[in-house]
């Protein structure tokens, strides 16, 4: 089959299903009532969001497939595959939050790569003395979308030049490119450092000097595969561990006004 038949085929196949959405289905409420369901609220309720930040590269990305295809129908199917990935890539489902002042949530999806005292960013302001550091780690498979670990306003914004290590290596906090925020929350300065890595080339924010900010909040994003960094002044007890898998918005890092024993954890 040529490339030009294939998307012959996909289109055949969008239009029927664009044709489909306008068939609606009944089914029986909870409380015994009708309600009509369309095609198109399925699919709403099933796809991810994506940003608006992925649209100009998933229009690249699908455009070059479009592009490849002229040549190859191997290589559109790899062009169409790397699409979905960028979309993948650059969804924004979700997240309930847990909003209490005494909790600090995961300012990314990844996994917890380093706990434990660090000297914060001297742009930042925060004095040399040692904070506790939660880093989170994203792959190129995460959802990328930062948001706000605790609840506060907005002091100060830096941004910083740097290289482009591997975001898991520990000097990436000193050497890498990052941007940080420093967030004056009801316990004290907290900040989230967002770092370039291996792949990322961009680090985005659209959130200012002075805004209040809530828990859970998106504040940015970096493309493609980094990491950020939580900055707690004392009083914080941790409630994760190296290597556990955290949800921006939703996992929480550290709780004020606790116990500050670490927790034990299992690896099974």
């Amino acid at each position: 089959m040529t490339a030009p038949r294939a998307w012959r085929g996909w289109i055949r196949l969008i239009h029927a299903a664009l044709r489909d959405m306008a068939i609606s289905v009944r089914q029986p409420h909870s409380s015994g009532s009708q309600r009509a369901m369309t095609l198109i609220d399925t699919i709403r309720n099933t796809f991810v969001p994506i940003h608006r930040e992925g649209w100009p590269y998933i229009a690249a990305f699908g455009g070059a497939a479009v592009l490849l295809g002229l040549f190859s129908t191997s290589l559109f199917w790899i062009g169409l595959i790397l699409t979905a990935w960028c979309a993948y890539f650059f969804r924004d489902p979700q997240r309930i939050t847990p909003v209490d002042d005494r909790l600090v949530v995961s300012p990314a999806d990844g996994v917890i790569s380093a706990v434990g005292p660090a000297v914060p960013p001297r742009e930042l302001g925060l004095g040399n003395a040692e904070m506790t550091r939660i880093s989170v780690f994203m792959n190129v498979f995460s959802c990328h979308v930062n948001r706000a670990p605790v609840r506060g306003k907005i002091v100060k914004i830096e941004h910083r030049p740097g290289r482009f290590l591997n975001a898991e290596l520990d000097k990436a906090s000193d050497e890498n490119e990052r941007n940080g925020l420093v967030i004056e929350s009801p316990n004290g300065m907290v900040a989230a450092v967002q770092i370039a890595g291996l792949v990322a080339r961009r680090i985005v924010c659209w959130t200012e000097a002075g805004a209040s900010i809530g828990i859970g909040e998106r504040f940015g994003l970096i493309r493609f595969g980094s990491r950020v960094d939580v900055f707690l002044p004392a009083g914080a007890a941790l409630r994760v561990a190296v290597g556990q898998t955290a949800v921006a918005g939703e996992t929480v890092l550290a709780e004020f006004g606790a116990s500050g024993l670490t927790p034990l954890v299992r690896v099974s």
